[in-house]
């Protein structure tokens, strides 16, 4: 049965971890003691739902997160130190703190360990989010006790709406582009100094062509900028976009 603790202290046990060629070890007081702390826990590094969705958003949502009191967003799961880290040069999350759960110890603390033997996983983390003030669980949100891997509440935009139903979530912008286009360097220029974030989708790499440019956009030039799942269009037409 999965068990929500709010009102209750965290788990107090050592994480192992790795901090370039060194072990570190980290408790959870030096974690959570006098912050304001998000943790996300999720079942296991480098699959779908936690790389696609559940990670990305709250990396991408950590300064509305700042904005609003929080010190440091955490992403756990019962994996070790080199799986961790190795996931987080991946997915490029720098606004998150990937902690490993290597023996589960959290996980078990927490009543989150839950049995995925089926899938070969062994003892995993159930998915949830939580936030913890000065080492006090404030909120939690569980994943509903079904089958598989539901992602419903635990997501990055439910906390913000908890913690801050009118928080300014910021513009979701993403820019197609190939090397060498001075008009793709004036648009990212342009997205910079008017503090806009960006995803960069570069032609030529993860497959994305020619082809793909102009079936996404209905255009053959780049860059091509959209906005919240909006065309803009060129260099151009951002800066009008931007003056507007």
């Amino acid at each position: 049965m999965l068990q929500n603790r709010e009102g209750q202290n965290v788990p107090q046990v050592t994480f192992r971890t790795r901090q370039g060629n060194d072990w570190v070890d980290l408790t959870s007081q030096e974690l959570f003691s006098g912050k304001n702390v998000i943790v996300f826990a999720l079942p296991g590094a480098f699959t779908p739902t936690c790389s696609s969705t559940h990670l990305p958003r709250y990396n991408e949502l950590a300064p509305v997160f700042a904005e609003n009191g929080i010190d440091e967003i955490i992403c756990l799961s019962v994996n070790d130190a080199f799986v961790m880290n190795a996931w987080a040069e991946n997915q490029h999350a720098d606004n998150v703190r990937f902690i490993p759960d290597g023996n589960g110890e959290f996980s078990a603390g927490m009543g989150m360990l839950v049995d995925k033997a089926e899938l070969g996983f062994g003892k995993r983390s159930w998915r949830y989010s939580m936030l913890v003030r000065d080492g006090v669980i404030d909120k939690m949100f569980i994943e509903p006790d079904l089958p598989g891997d539901p992602f419903q509440v635990s997501d990055a935009d439910t906390m913000l709406n908890y913690i801050n139903c009118e928080a300014v979530l910021p513009k979701r912008v993403t820019i197609l582009s190939k090397p060498g286009c001075p008009h793709c360097t004036r648009a990212k220029q342009v997205l910079t100094a008017n503090g806009y974030r960006f995803e960069e989708i570069e032609l030529g790499s993860g497959g994305v062509s020619f082809s793909t440019l102009q079936a996404v956009t209905g255009r053959g030039t780049t860059p091509q900028i959209f906005v919240d799942g909006n065309l803009i269009g060129g260099a151009d037409e951002l800066e009008a976009w931007v003056q507007g």
